[in-house]
């Protein structure tokens, strides 16, 4: 079969197809040429006709069955893949297409998993429900914090840190994505000490609090820092998903029994960002919740980060939306956020949502425990529906955030159309 030969306009998928979408720049060529030479490399084919070809094999070829300027839809039949292995899945879909010479650009949109496929992944074990039990919290968002600096506190300092987060408000605290098990913090330390502020929070406030330390290494070392955090009374762990990868995700979602996987998406951006290249994040989104993680950051569409609202809002569907059984994701907002900020994410976001702010935080003029009381004030402000200038003027740490915001001692970071 020639490239060509895989491009099929008049065919219909079936509810058993895996679908993609892509858009593609060709290089020096046709896009149909493009389109086909994206079907053959991403299932049967090759750049040329082999003598091994076999007739039976020729049904295994995928099709593209739609091309609309430079978007592309493509059927692939689901024996290609091999249940329960993502790794399998995206080498075919997003593996050595990207690097064809035809192609000068190429963007992997959206993709749509079949129920036989979709169900040989475990899927999220709490969900938004399930963590909504765990914290016995039901009509807000959580609110989190990342401790800061990312890398370079002692442990004892580290936990002391969460510690007045949770004083002041705080539902969450979670390690940063670069933090392990550095001579200077060790992990085994810093998680006993942090649990052990974490009881002292609960039984001070009245409520339950959550530590998120981040296990992200090598697959057995991720094994062996669970079972750490399973024998001191944790309630979730942190994994880096994109740098450890989905194989890792995988083991770690079969061994996490009652811990809640937090899923941070570091290093995405060099193949979610480009806006003709790579992978969109949406289909990040769709991948790690078949796999199983029960909270993922999606961006903010305020804040440092560079999604817009739009993507924002995919990101959320796509953790949200019916997935045959799945339960839902709770997104997770993270990245240059600040009290000031909470109406405009609360806009997008709804109360399903984990607002987590490091410098928004940490970066108070009254401390710590002042910067998490900002921002849960914000969030009640928003709640009840009332301007944050409003209900600054009878809350303090509120109002310090807002005159800080106007005399642009922090950046005053505005909603992106």
């Amino acid at each position: 079969m020639h490239y060509l030969d895989y491009i099929n306009l008049d065919y219909e998928p079936s509810e058993s197809d895996v679908i993609c979408k892509y858009y593609v720049e060709p290089a020096d060529t046709s896009i149909k040429i493009a389109a086909g030479g994206i079907a053959a490399e991403s299932s049967i084919g090759t750049w040329t006709k082999v003598l091994t070809e076999k007739n039976y094999v020729k049904k295994l070829a995928a099709k593209v069955y739609s091309i609309n300027g430079r978007k592309i839809s493509i059927a692939y039949p689901v024996e290609i893949f091999e249940k329960g292995n993502m790794a399998n899945i995206l080498s075919s879909v997003a593996g050595n297409i990207y690097g064809l010479k035809l192609i000068k650009n190429l963007r992997l949109l959206d993709m749509y998993f079949p129920k036989e496929l979709a169900e040989s992944f475990q899927g999220p074990n709490f969900g938004i429900e399930g963590i909504r039990e765990t914290l016995k919290i039901w009509d807000r968002p959580l609110i989190g914090t990342i401790i800061k600096p990312k890398i370079g506190l002692n442990s004892k300092d580290h936990a002391n840190i969460a510690y007045k987060a949770w004083i002041g408000g705080c539902d969450l605290v979670k390690d940063d994505e670069n933090l392990a098990d550095q001579p200077f913090n060790r992990f085994k330390d810093r998680l006993t000490l942090t649990l052990e502020a974490r009881d002292k929070a609960e039984e001070e406030t009245g409520m339950i609090k959550a530590y998120i330390p981040n296990i992200s290494a090598e697959t057995e070392k991720m094994l062996e820092r669970m079972d750490m955090i399973k024998s001191q009374g944790g309630r979730y762990l942190m994994i880096d998903i994109i740098t450890c990868g989905f194989s890792a995700l995988q083991t770690v979602r079969k061994h996490s029994g009652r811990l809640i996987i937090h899923a941070h998406r570091a290093g995405h951006a060099a193949f979610t960002k480009n806006r003709k290249h790579g992978v969109k994040m949406k289909v990040i989104c769709k991948i790690s919740r078949l796999i199983g993680v029960d909270q993922l950051h999606v961006g903010t569409a305020v804040g440092k980060m560079s999604e817009d609202k739009m993507e924002v809002l995919e990101n959320i569907k796509a953790l949200k939306g019916k997935l045959y059984n799945f339960k839902p994701v709770l997104p997770v907002a993270s990245g240059g956020l600040h009290a000031g900020l909470i109406p405009p994410l609360m806009e997008i976001f709804g109360k399903d949502v984990i607002i987590q702010a490091g410098g928004g935080i940490h970066g108070h003029k009254m401390g710590i425990e002042a910067g998490a009381k900002s921002m849960k004030q914000a969030v009640e402000a928003s709640l009840k529906d009332i301007p944050l200038h409003e209900y600054a003027k009878t809350h303090l740490e509120l109002k310090i955030v807002l005159e800080n915001l106007k005399m642009n001692s922090w950046e005053n970071l505005t909603l992106q159309s």
